[in-house]
């Protein structure tokens, strides 16, 4: 299982200076390699290396590591893209989206993340510093600073790249941590999660996660914003900067705290996790305007990889189910009906006259339907 680390790096001003010139530099040699391999239709790594390797090293003062490393990273961007582009995530052939993102030539940021390997970083963890190549020279005792943990993870389980990042003036090392997989427990029943917009989490056991919490607070900032963004002011405009994913890391916090619960409570009772299969839900719900902006700032998928991952540390199963109908069917009887959910909160069975809260109800279909699927998958 892979898992990322991400501690701050407390630079000098003369420190400072050099990492963001060396951003510089990589990424406007990774716009002329992009430029090249849209021009050339030549996205392979190695093969985009015989047309850019000797220019980007001459023209950017880059190192030969460093100058592999832009090379990587701009035919790693077009494969992403492309297979995007395959899977249809960019819209259906000829629609504006799609033709405008295979039209032109992928740019990066000047100041766009970075990969460094061990020739080109190295981590002194007992002293808490770092050495990095740049474009004035290999700068050595760069401060870092993260918790015991952190620290801890990076010295047992790091391998492979990471990433130099610049968010806000501040600067990062995301490290790459690849830990052994824990065997999966031979789970004894599924706890089933509704996932939805008022209550976040609706658990079988009828345990509630609301989201009024978050709700009111993305409202808020959506007002706030509206105001600031009519301003049009220096102020305005600091501000808003400043609280730019103020509204994200909120709700990623919010998202962390369910995602814990839950796998704890399914480890506590031997259980896997159930969850609905909502990909690509945007696509297919119609909804009125005004409910477009609720329904694109629902955070699912976030909360579903974070139970995904913290489930897979402690070996508990997790098994995702079709969510048709969950909310239409009763958990008593199998009996399906629209007329069985009146309104969005109450559920009452229009067959045997079952009555529970609509959610509850939901999320013990989604634990039979997992212990169902878990059952046809296993049967060998």
């Amino acid at each position: 299982m892979r898992l990322v680390v991400q501690v701050k790096l407390l630079p000098t001003p003369e420190q400072a200076a050099a990492l963001e010139a060396t951003l510089h530099a990589a990424n406007r040699a990774a716009d002329l390699v992009s430029r090249i391999a849209f021009t050339q239709r030549c996205f392979r790594n190695y093969d985009l290396r015989k047309h850019t390797y000797d220019r980007i090293k001459a023209e950017f003062g880059l190192a030969a590591q460093a100058a592999q490393h832009v090379i990587k990273k701009v035919a790693d961007a077009y494969r992403t893209l492309h297979a995007g582009l395959a899977a249809g995530n960019l819209g259906k052939p000829g629609s504006a989206r799609r033709v405008k993102a295979g039209s032109k030539p992928i740019t990066f940021r000047v100041g766009a993340a970075q990969p460094y390997d061990d020739r080109c970083l190295s981590w002194q963890l007992q002293e808490r510093t770092v050495s990095i190549w740049t474009v004035a020279g290999r700068l050595r005792q760069i401060a870092f600073t993260g918790s015991a943990g952190q620290v801890a993870m990076l010295a047992a389980h790091r391998r492979g790249e990471s990433d130099l990042v610049c968010r806000d003036g501040c600067w990062y090392l995301i490290a790459t941590c690849v830990l052994p997989d824990v065997p999966v427990t031979a789970p004894d029943g599924f706890l089933g999660v509704d996932l939805g917009i008022a209550d976040i989490a609706t658990t079988s056991d009828a345990v509630r996660h609301s989201g009024k919490g978050l709700n009111a607070v993305r409202h808020r900032h959506r007002r706030l914003r509206r105001r600031l963004q009519a301003r049009q002011t220096k102020s305005a405009k600091r501000l808003l900067k400043r609280r730019a994913r103020k509204e994200a890391r909120f709700a990623a916090n919010v998202n962390h705290v369910i995602a814990k619960q839950i796998v704890t409570e399914a480890e506590r009772t031997c259980r896997g996790i159930a969850l609905e299969d909502l990909q690509g839900i945007r696509e297919r719900v119609r909804l009125r305007k005004p409910q477009r902006v609720t329904l694109h700032a629902w955070s699912f998928h976030q909360l579903g990889g974070f139970i995904a991952y913290k489930a897979a540390r402690r070996g508990v199963a997790v098994i995702h189910v079709d969510p048709a109908y969950t909310s239409q069917q009763c958990s008593a009887c199998g009996h399906v009906d629209k007329k069985n959910r009146p309104d969005r909160e109450t559920f009452c069975c229009t067959s045997c006259g079952f009555a529970e809260h609509a959610d509850v109800n939901a999320a013990r279909n989604i634990a039979s339907r997992g212990a169902a699927g878990w059952a046809v998958s296993h049967a060998a």
